[in-house]
């Protein structure tokens, strides 16, 4: 297993290990941000689905200029105002309880989201190379989810701050300036990134030649990204609501969650070898569906958790074998557009079916995200089965340079069933 990850080149494992403090930042603020707003800072749940969706929106209203600018004029760039993007909303998140202000730090951090998302894909998949894409991919994955599975971790520090005198409110806002300035100080760092040379100045902001390639995954992508959206975000939300559990305690059971599944995904590589990166994507989230289902009937919180455990490292098992799938379909001088398009056609619908769910948690709906939810990923994981089954990438070719595709193109409008 450890042999797949021979060979990353040295500025992919750079940018890989930069991930490592601004992933335990997502983590953070994805794991507790659902229930500071509204059980901490006395914002209405509703209000709270809002502030979620504007962060999406402001992803998807950036992405698309945002990964024409980083096509044109360098990623780094991007990568480097997302951190600082990221690290600014953190801090303004606990420093206000005025809702105009906290649209405004969800605009901020919904730009340094799409900066983000536009350019560390597209430059991993431009340092790793065809050869150790994949593995690059799974390693980025890996230290993600040990960083935000920390970033989880985190949040039961609030008890040895509640210990030093300081009061709930207190102890979240003194903790989440201290993870923006962490995130912050890692920013000088990134520029031992290097560039790539621009070889083609790519005109016009759609991509051109990866267009079909994208209207495939993106319909797929939107199905999932609507499931997601009714309970992934909002399990804090959801524990405290069906068990009366604090986040202080479900925060790290989140995070153990996360560190769990880290080590699952370190095992991509080597099963991607064995069933192929779109077939491994289908067993793996299809089976997740089962343990998703079970979770609202589930009698304890242990319980409940467990499920859940199970169903975050299944489904996310393929996550690296996704991206990589995409970054070697797609035209290397369009990748940080295509990057743009997939986050934000994840995210739009994402975050306004955040506002569904935190809906349905406050009336007491419990199970009903989760019966939506699956029967929306199963749509989509057909669909994404129906569309890649015949997908070959550039490593899995004879020659080794250009995508192909098998009996049907991606370009066209019919694949082989």
């Amino acid at each position: 297993m450890f042999s797949d990850y021979e060979g990353i080149p040295r500025q992919a494992k750079l940018l890989i290990y930069l991930s490592f403090i601004p992933n335990v930042a997502i983590g953070f603020i994805y794991t507790d941000l659902s229930y500071f707003l509204p059980n901490v800072q006395g914002l209405a749940p509703t209000l709270t689905g809002v502030v979620g969706s504007v962060m999406g929106l402001t992803l998807v209203a950036l992405s698309i200029p945002l990964g024409a600018l980083a096509d044109r004029h360098g990623r780094r760039k991007m990568l480097i105002l997302g951190n600082v993007c990221a690290s600014l909303s953190l801090m303004g998140f606990a420093l206000t309880t005025n809702f105009v202000l906290y649209l405004l730090v969800a605009f901020l951090e919904g730009m340094g989201e799409a900066a983000y998302a536009v350019s560390v894909g597209a430059l991993l998949a431009d340092k790793a190379g065809d050869q150790r894409r994949t593995s690059a991919f799974s390693l980025l994955a890996f230290i993600g989810w040990i960083a935000g599975a920390i970033g989880g971790f985190i949040i039961s520090s609030l008890f040895a701050l509640r210990g030093i005198g300081l009061g709930s409110r207190e102890a979240h806002v003194v903790l989440y300036v201290i993870v923006g300035l962490l995130n912050l100080s890692i920013t000088p760092l990134m520029f031992k990134i290097t560039e790539s040379p621009v070889t083609e100045r790519r005109k016009g902001i759609l991509p051109r030649k990866s267009g079909n390639v994208l209207k495939k995954y993106v319909t797929y992508s939107v199905a999932i990204a609507v499931g997601a959206g009714l309970f992934v975000p909002l399990m804090l939300y959801w524990f405290s609501k069906a068990y009366g559990v604090g986040d202080e305690i479900s925060g790290p059971v989140l995070g153990i969650t996360n560190l769990l599944t880290a080590f699952v995904v370190f095992a991509s590589p080597r099963l991607a070898k064995r069933f192929g990166l779109v077939k491994a994507t289908v067993i793996t989230q299809a089976s997740s569906m089962i343990f998703m289902v079970a979770i609202p009937s589930s009698p304890t919180f242990p319980v409940a958790a467990s499920l859940y455990l199970v169903r975050v490292f299944l489904m996310n098992l393929s996550n690296p074998l996704t991206q990589s799938l995409i970054m070697g379909l797609v035209s290397p001088d369009e990748r940080g557009m295509a990057s743009g398009i997939t986050a934000s056609l994840w995210r739009l619908p994402n975050s306004l079916s955040q506002i569904v769910g935190y809906y349905f948690i406050g009336e007491g709906l419990l199970a009903l995200p989760f019966y939506i939810a699956t029967l929306l990923y199963a749509v989509g994981i057909s669909l994404f089965w129906i569309m890649f089954k015949d997908a070959r990438l550039p490593e899995e070719s004879r020659e080794g340079i250009q995508p192909r595709i098998q009996s049907s193109s991606l370009d066209g409008p019919e694949v082989e069933r």
